[in-house]
């Protein structure tokens, strides 16, 4: 079954840029656009889509806000934030709001399909530079501040010493123990591309390049 995407885009050109690529895609359709924040939440209502692409800079309102209400309403919803900002400030905030993914405009189209597949299984997904900055963020295990528009730090957000989640945790077990992906969906009772999505989310969140190095640095940090 096609993946349901929602593009929220205030640039006529990136909007068209982003809807042609994405329809190429025999797994996704796109069932609507938005062009500024009030319509992504009107959009979201009506095309009810499994992924949804948020600028974070939207007139009207803005991609941070849209979200909190969409996923406030819509809960299942994935999204994915979209922009060409990644200052400390704007990723916090996204992702405090409930945001799925942060990645950067001018991503390849095989990664943003890799988004929003791994958000899609449920896998958080960052784009590297995005994900060395929350990586570094764990390694303080200091509180995100100022994230949220209200200036509170996020609830939702605890910073441990270790970025990963307990299922991760599983899986980067199993990586070291030096099996694949379809042996880790096998062993865990899960999907391959779920398996997928959860070595990837890994990658991003270690800031590795590799299965490998993955392995090696969860021995030096003591994670398993």
């Amino acid at each position: 079954m096609k993946t349901r995407v929602l593009i929220v885009e205030d640039h006529p050109m990136t909007l068209v840029g982003l809807k042609m690529l994405l329809t190429k895609n025999e797994n996704i359709t796109v069932v609507g656009e938005a062009a500024n924040g009030l319509e992504a939440v009107s959009q979201a209502d009506q095309t009810q889509p499994e992924v949804i692409l948020m600028d974070i800079g939207l007139p009207e309102m803005d991609g941070v806000e849209a979200t909190q209400r969409i996923k406030a309403s819509h809960p299942g919803v994935r999204i994915i934030m979209l922009t060409s900002k990644d200052n400390e400030r704007d990723v916090f905030a996204a992702l405090s709001a409930g945001a799925d993914a942060y990645c950067m405009k001018g991503i390849s189209v095989e990664a943003l399909t890799s988004a929003i597949e791994a958000v899609k299984e449920g896998t958080a997904w960052l784009d590297p530079a995005v994900a060395r900055m929350v990586l570094g963020r764990f390694q303080g295990a200091t509180p995100i501040q100022d994230a949220a528009p209200n200036g509170k730090a996020s609830e939702d957000i605890v910073l441990q010493d270790c970025p990963l989640t307990a299922r991760e945790m599983e899986v980067l077990r199993l990586i070291v123990d030096g099996l694949s992906n379809p042996e880790i969906a096998e062993k865990l009772t899960i999907t391959k591309a779920t398996a997928k999505a959860h070595v990837h989310s890994i990658l991003q969140k270690l800031c590795v390049d590799d299965r490998t190095q993955a392995a090696v640095l969860a021995m030096r940090q003591g994670y398993v």
